[in-house]
């Protein structure tokens, strides 16, 4: 039989101590069910739950801006260039388009242009295409596009720029990977400011100086220029760039923003 040991107190009670069998088994596991654990960070407190959803909702906008600069930033659908649609002959037309790296010149026909547009075109029609990449990128020959020469610094600023937002947007797709992963909130800080600061847009005002250049360059050719959908596709890129930095800034506030300039308060909460 167990040996009963009995120890008297002050009050001159007897207290039993506890029995020495073997703890059980539910005190020795943590619990299974409730909620779900979170990892904390080695600089901070972890990201909750919802946090990290509208984290993982904010970088999908940004990257759909990623993938929509590399569209527009890959084709030569920029701007267009196109006389009068008989200026050559009754027959054939020739017009240009072209992007940062090269240009094209399509000859279409005449009869297939609409007949309420007065200048050949549109690009989308079928016809006969040329197209070459610009020489001032690798011999340092300027371009050619009916008389007319393009600014080649103009040209060169602008596609320095476009590479200069893509390496932004992979340091601050590289940030918000890590904040997910590490669950630190500051690696959004960095990430904002990659992607607020990628110059998508400043690249579209530096395209749209060199494209007034190059139709004051010569007059020989009149020409009407248009804007291609290229643009469009930067120009919303752009906005969801800046978009979804600003919302990582956001993001990286506390609740109550205002207490980051208000000293806490002794005993308060």
């Amino acid at each position: 039989m167990w040996s009963t040991i009995f120890i008297p107190e002050e009050e001159g009670h007897a207290v039993r101590p506890p029995a020495r069998g073997p703890a059980p088994l539910g005190a020795l596991m943590p619990a299974r069910h409730g909620k779900r654990r979170q990892r904390a960070g080695p600089h901070g407190p972890p990201l909750e739950d919802a946090l990290e959803g509208k984290i993982k909702l904010v970088f999908f906008v940004a990257i759909v801006g990623v993938v929509l600069t590399v569209l527009g930033v890959g084709t030569e659908f920029w701007a267009e260039l196109s006389p009068p649609k008989k200026f050559y002959n009754n027959k054939t037309c020739v017009l240009a388009h072209y992007g940062l790296w090269r240009g094209c010149t399509k000859t279409l026909l005449v009869a297939d242009v609409p007949p309420d547009r007065d200048s050949c075109g549109p690009p989308e029609l079928p016809g006969v295409s040329n197209c070459s990449y610009f020489k001032f990128f690798t011999t340092g020959e300027n371009a050619l596009m009916f008389q007319k020469t393009p600014e080649e610094s103009l040209n060169v600023a602008a596609a320095m720029l476009a590479l200069l937002s893509l390496v932004l947007m992979l340091l601050g797709s590289v940030c918000v990977v890590m904040a997910i992963n590490k669950q630190l909130l500051s690696f959004l800080k960095p990430a904002s400011l990659c992607f607020s600061l990628a110059v998508v847009l400043v690249s579209l005002l530096v395209f749209h100086w060199s494209l007034e250049a190059l139709l004051v360059s010569d007059h020989s050719v009149p020409l009407e220029q248009r804007l291609s959908w290229s643009v469009g596709v930067l120009g919303v890129a752009g906005a969801l760039l800046l978009g979804g930095g600003l919302l990582f800034l956001l993001l990286t506030l506390p609740r109550r923003p205002w207490q980051c300039f208000l000293p806490p308060q002794p005993g308060g909460h």
